[in-house]
């Protein structure tokens, strides 16, 4: 069995990581797109988690998506053809994952989709066209829960689908007894709230921006806010980042690695995001936290019927109201996770093993 992973972004990387580990350089090749153009974004990830040197990394020039994902396909399909995989495996659902799609589509190369089924039923995010459009391209679909599968079905996919949990909670279980050791960051804040916001939905607002950071401001938690880039550059395009750096609650920092998050998870009171993969993250048995989801839809609606997080919205009202609420009781259910055990990737490659 050859297979080729096609990665591009900071979650693909870490999700897929566990995969990468267990297959081996002779089992895979694997393909770097960049889609961040950031360094802190990609390839720092690569790096940490110590896995092998991509087998071809692309030079992305463009940033509109639709030309993106067309510069993606035209570099993806000249490798694709010239290495024919068994299969191409992707994750999630990215402008990279949609892209490398059509080109093994096109080249002939099934479709292998880790973390299928995911539904926000949220038409404002580019995520939900990517997701939907993989599933139904895809010819093996690993759906993380019952309730993935139950969307894959409903929609009547053409592949076959199999319920595998998520890789994010194999990566948690590999590296989170680590982090402390292998972190660079240090912080001398106690009892703070780790905010994360990059979602275009939320940051190229400038209304509903405004009315988060604003919420969190007049809270008077405290705060640590690594920033993603496209995060920075709507808060300076939107006058909001003096307003940060003038606030004594609030620390930000600029984008961090895995192993310094993994710290910011494990030791803050409770977590306020947009992010879908730290929803997932907060339920693993080393982090278990709170999470205030600051969206209007979730694709990850087993973490709250769980009890590990809450849905909030971005209306000011309505986020200082949650901050206030779950700082008196930050505490979460004594559940496992909805998102399986950690042993992930090896009940995908047993999988593809079998249909291979």
């Amino acid at each position: 069995m050859k297979v080729a992973i096609v990665l591009g972004t900071r979650p693909e990387i870490i999700k897929l990581a566990p995969i990468i580990k267990k297959l081996g350089s002779k089992k895979c090749s694997v393909i770097f797109t960049g889609q961040h153009f950031d360094y802190q974004m990609g390839m720092q990830f690569i790096h940490q988690l110590e896995l092998p040197k991509p087998n071809h990394s692309l030079k992305i020039s463009k940033t509109n998506p639709s030309l993106q994902i067309s510069e993606i396909i035209a570099k993806l399909s000249k490798i694709i053809s010239r290495e024919k995989p068994d299969t191409v495996i992707v994750q999630g659902d990215t402008n990279t994952v949609l892209a490398a799609g059509i080109a093994s589509l096109k080249s002939n190369i099934p479709i292998s989709h880790v973390e299928a089924g995911l539904r926000s039923y949220d038409w404002r995010m580019p995520e939900e066209h990517n997701r939907i459009a993989i599933d139904h391209l895809s010819e093996l679909l690993f759906a993380p829960t019952n309730l993935s599968k139950n969307n894959l079905v409903s929609e009547k996919v053409h592949g076959k689908i199999f319920v595998t949990g998520n890789t994010v909670i194999d990566a948690i279980n590999q590296f989170s007894s680590i982090s402390k050791k292998k972190s660079k960051l240090s912080v001398a804040i106690d009892d703070y709230v780790l905010l994360t916001l990059h979602r275009s939905e939320n940051v190229d607002n400038k209304q509903i921006l405004s009315s988060i950071i604003k919420g969190i401001i007049d809270s008077d938690q405290d705060f640590i806010f690594p920033i993603h880039p496209r995060t920075l550059k709507r808060l300076h395009d939107f006058n909001l980042h003096a307003k940060l750096k003038k606030s004594k609650n609030i620390l930000m920092l600029d984008s961090i690695g895995y192993f310094e998050m993994l710290e910011l998870m494990k030791n803050c009171q409770f977590i306020m995001t947009d992010s879908g993969g730290i929803q997932e993250e907060a339920t693993a048995s080393s982090i278990r936290k709170k999470v205030i989801i600051v969206r209007k839809t979730t694709d990850r609606p087993e973490a709250v019927s769980s009890g590990f997080s809450e849905i909030v919205g971005t209306s000011y009202n309505e986020i200082l109201k949650s901050l206030k609420k779950t700082s008196k009781n930050p505490r979460v259910p004594k559940k496992k996770s909805p998102y399986g055990k950690g042993n992930s990737a090896e009940i995908i490659i047993n999988h593809l093993k079998k249909n291979l």
